[in-house]
C-alpha cells in the first residue's frame, strides 16, 4: 500500500524567524514559512508542486521514507492524490495512456486530463480507471499533529 505522506524536515532560519523545508525524498521540493502553521501550509503546498511536476515529466516518484524524529509528516493533497496513484499504477503496469484509454473506451485525452495534476477530473473516473488496473483508493483519517 503507497501512504501519499512524505517526511520533511522543518529547520530554523538563522536569524530566528521562521522555517525552511526540505523533502528528503524531493531534492527539488525547498521552501519555507513564517511560522509553524505557514511552514506546514508551504510545505502541503511544495509538496504538491513537486510531485505534479514529476507527474508532468513523467519522472519517477520516490516511496516517502519512513519519518525520522524531528521530521514532519507532510500529506499530497486530496485533489492530487487520485491523480498520483493513478500515475503510479499505471508505471507500475507498463501501460501507456493509448492502452488505458482502449480499456475504458475513451480517447487518449482523457486519459491525458485525468493524470493532469491541473485538470479537475471526477474521483469517479478515476476510480473506473484504477479499477481496470486492479486497484482502489482506501481513504482513511487521523489525528492532526
Amino acid at each position: 500500500m503507497f501512504t501519499a505522506t512524505y517526511p520533511a524536515s522543518f529547520l530554523p532560519e538563522k536569524n530566528g524567524n521562521g522555517f525552511h523545508v526540505r523533502f528528503p525524498d524531493l531534492p527539488e521540493a525547498l521552501t519555507g514559512g513564517t511560522d509553524l502553521t505557514d511552514t506546514q501550509d508551504q510545505a502541503a503546498d511544495c509538496l504538491a508542486e513537486a510531485l505534479a511536476g514529476r507527474i508532468v515529466r513523467g519522472d519517477a516518484i520516490p516511496d516517502p521514507s519512513k519519518l525520522k524524529r524531528g521530521q514532519y509528516s507532510v500529506s499530497v493533497p486530496l485533489y492530487l492524490a487520485p491523480k498520483l496513484a493513478l500515475y503510479l499504477a499505471m508505471r507500475d503496469s507498463g501501460l501507456r495512456n493509448t492502452d488505458l484509454a482502449k480499456r475504458l473506451s475513451v480517447s487518449e485525452t482523457v486519459v491525458r486530463r485525468m493524470l493532469d495534476p491541473k485538470h479537475n477530473t471526477k474521483p469517479e473516473r478515476i476510480q473506473a480507471a484504477l479499477a481496470v488496473l486492479g486497484k482502489r483508493i482506501v481513504v482513511s483519517f487521523d489525528d492532526a499533529a
